[in-house]
């Protein structure tokens, strides 16, 4: 592992974000904030009804209406594709994945509330919505499931009854005769189902798009909030458009939050594209906050079996998952990866030897279900957590000595998983002891007994998760010296956020003796940054700060060479500090403005592409404590305490910053935040009246530290971490809630969210 040696930067200082200034005081620059000039305004006309068949009037009356320059329907697309699925494993049949069609715009049928009919483009928004109540949609109801699991009843209204049922696939995974003994052997068999709620990502920022034309060029720029262009503009290019992908670029400037929902390619990019090359004009579209809660792709909506095995002792021996995801009306760009990479994380960080897993995914009237923070893996370890915690009361073993029995040991890695994975770093049992030390786990007894005499229960619960993340892969990474002494990064992930040119930055920085003002990142635009895969899976930091300082000490070496033979020294004798190349014990220098504007530019740039072959696993210990009001329900989060494994950490302040938006948003799954569809499919919780997010007063103070074990899969040891907040949470919050509740009413299990009211009724029999 390559040392930077600063204290100011380079790998580990403590860099404040860059980024800030300008995004809280207004100066960030939003997709909704270019309007470039003749801009006309587009409109969506979604389906108020979750499955008809539907017939389309009044298109011409509508068309004729003052300020109207266009409306589309299904006919007027059809040199257009529907949108995609990128996700299709083998089944356990053999086949692969069978997508249905998921059109840009509905062609006689809608599938659920949101449904897109017509695309109507006016001089205003309002002239839009004019237009959009001329054109009259006649409704013919056909029937509605919402439900995850009551879409496999035999009796259920089908999706896509041409398909025979709501199943959308089947995979399996482990080894289901191995598995068989070691269920026919145990000495006991504990078993849990649980729901795993489905979310909305909410992020602050919804989603926005305006689409440019060139006719000189036959070019088209969409500009748009994504998790990477290079990605977006692939598939739109090649699988709606039918153009070569150079023919369109895709700018990405400020975005205001994406985990995984704007990783994805969504209708209204390719129709403003088209739209502004049939106008001769952009064409701007900007989704309202309820549009985002009925069309981006939801998150989670599982509902899963699980039953664990082990011997007389307590120590686990195998592990059944029947998991059911639900995956909405149609099958979203990766949606059917999720649950599958979900399950391939099912055995944690314990020692189980075999495990049989089967995946059903289940059609429903609503949304689509795609990746969301985490994409799986919290969704793997809520079961886990949840069960092993059930285990530890079911047989009155002590939930840390139950997984201190059943931790994979540091003598047992590189371990192999049930499921093929392979974890290479890790104490797994020490930061879990680490966190039963900092949460005084010993003082809980005295807490409980306090706020018994105040009238409250109080619950703790723990969780130990590991998640796969950095997927292998590669991201390139090119810089040049500027002839101003400067350096620009050009980069393919794509910050939402995260902090990205500080973290590279700093990086940079530190190898050139440079302030880290002095160097400026360039994401999101498809004609500056020549490819890149984008961000997603905890990935731009573990491979993008990786090849960031391959192409660093390239540059290095090169403005070393390029100054020595100017100062008629050795490049050996040159060290690169505070903007200058000086000869090592003397006063012989030159700036690098100097060098930059007397060289040839070749030889001012530099590239790196680090190449990981196999994921990181970064992992940790998340305990808390809660006190729940018997009288309202009311859960109060009162301690807070996270230990984590993350290799190397690039920048503690970016990394805290992570691990605490991570933890708040599955901390608003476990307790508050829920997607509600009513029998007929209309979504009831499509406004924050209505769906409750976590705000700051939600949370005590968070005590976060690392016990970080380099990972030896990544060229830095960085093993990633911008999901893992999401993975530890929502299993360790639940077992508090339950923990409470089985102290004060005996209950062992709610499902999540555990809302005043949900607990309220488990207690009091409603």
């Amino acid at each position: 592992m390559n040392e930077i040696v600063t204290h100011k930067f380079g790998i580990g200082a403590p860099v404040r974000r860059r980024e800030d200034a300008n995004l809280i005081t207004g100066r960030g620059h939003y997709t909704t904030d270019y309007t470039p000039a003749g801009t006309v305004h587009a409109l969506v006309l979604r389906s108020s009804m979750a499955h008809a068949r539907i017939a389309v009037s009044g298109l011409e009356e509508a068309r004729a209406l003052p300020g109207v320059h266009l409306i589309w329907t299904a006919a007027d697309v059809t040199g257009l594709g529907g949108l995609p699925c990128k996700a299709l494993p083998r089944q356990v049949d053999g086949t692969k994945v069978s997508p249905p069609p998921h059109p840009l715009l509905a062609d006689g049928v809608v599938r659920h509330v949101g449904d897109p009919i017509a695309f109507i483009v006016a001089d205003s928004l309002n002239a839009a919505r004019d237009a959009a109540e001329q054109v009259m949609v006649d409704y013919d109801p056909l029937g509605v499931v919402t439900d995850t699991a009551a879409a496999l009843d035999p009796a259920a209204p089908l999706v896509w009854p041409e398909r025979g049922s709501n199943v959308a696939f089947e995979l399996a995974s482990g080894d289901k005769a191995a598995t068989d003994a070691a269920f026919a052997a145990a000495a006991r068999v504990v078993e849990l189902t649980v729901v795993n709620n489905r979310v909305v990502s909410n992020y602050m920022e919804p989603r926005a798009a305006v689409g440019e034309y060139d006719p000189s060029t036959g070019r088209w720029t969409l500009t748009a909030g994504t998790q990477g262009g290079h990605g977006i503009r692939n598939i739109v290019a090649k699988d709606i458009m039918k153009v070569d992908p150079a023919r369109i670029r895709v700018v990405t400037p400020d975005v205001g939050g994406g985990f995984g929902t704007k990783s994805f390619v969504y209708g209204e990019y390719p129709l403003v594209l088209k739209a502004a090359e049939a106008l001769g004009r952009p064409v701007k579209w900007v989704s309202d906050r309820t549009e985002h809660f009925l069309i981006d792709a939801h998150g989670r909506d599982n509902v899963t079996t699980a039953r664990l095995a082990m011997d007389a002792d307590g120590r686990f021996l195998g592990l059944r998952v029947d998991l059911i995801a639900a995956m909405g009306a149609y099958l979203h760009q990766f949606g059917p990866y999720i649950p599958q990479g979900g399950v391939s994380m099912s055995t944690g960080l314990y020692d189980i030897p075999v495990m049989d897993v089967r995946v059903r995914g289940v059609f429903t009237n609503t949304a689509p279900v795609d990746a969301y923070r985490g994409a799986g893996r919290p969704e793997a370890a809520f079961v886990l957590e949840r069960l092993v915690d059930l285990t530890a009361r079911e047989t009155g073993i002590d939930p840390i000595e139950l997984r201190a029995r059943n931790l994979i040991r540091p003598e047992q890695l590189p371990y192999r998983t049930a499921s093929g994975r392979l974890y290479d770093t890790g104490e797994f049992e020490a930061h879990m002891r680490r966190g039963v030390e900092v949460s005084d786990w010993a003082g809980f007894s005295a807490r409980r007994e306090a706020s018994r005499a105040a009238g409250k229960w109080r619950g703790r619960g723990i969780a130990t998760y590991v998640e796969a993340c950095a997927f292998p892969g590669s991201e390139e990474a090119n810089m040049v010296l500027n002839p101003n002494g400067t350096v620009t990064l050009f980069i393919g992930t794509q910050t939402n956020g995260q902090g990205h040119a500080t973290a590279y930055g700093q990086i940079i920085a530190a190898y050139l003796g440079i302030d880290v003002e002095k160097v400026e990142t360039v994401q999101g635009d498809t004609d500056r940054v020549r490819r890149g895969e984008g961000t997603g899976g905890s990935r731009s930091i573990p491979l993008g700060a990786a090849s960031v300082d391959i192409a660093s000490r390239k540059l290095v070496e090169q403005i070393k060479e390029l100054a020595a033979d100017k100062l008629e020294a050795s490049a050996g004798d040159i060290e690169l500090k505070d903007g200058t190349a000086r000869v090592v014990g003397t006063d012989r220098s030159l700036t690098l403005a100097d060098i930059a504007g007397a060289a040839d530019a070749e030889k001012l740039k530099a590239q790196g592409e680090f190449t990981q072959e196999e994921c990181t696993y970064p992992n940790g210990t998340h305990i808390c404590e809660v006190e729940v009001d018997p009288d309202t329900g009311v859960t109060t989060l009162d301690r807070y305490f996270i230990v984590d494994d993350f290799g190397v950490t690039v920048n503690p302040v970016l990394l805290a910053g992570q691990v605490h938006g991570g933890v708040v948003q599955a901390i608003g799954q476990a307790l508050m935040e829920h997607t509600v569809y009513d029998d007929s499919g209309q979504l009831l919780t499509a406004t924050f009246l209505d769906y409750c997010m976590p705000r700051a007063d939600n949370f005590p103070e968070l005590h976060f530290e690392t016990r970080n074990v380099p990972s030896t899969t990544n060229m830095l040891g960085i093993k990633g971490a911008g999901e893992a907040g999401t993975i530890g949470a929502t299993p360790a919050v639940m077992n508090a809630v339950v923990d409470a509740l089985d102290f004060g009413a005996g209950i062992r299990h709610i499902d999540m969210p555990a809302t005043p009211a949900r607990i309220w009724a488990a207690i009091h029999g409603g």
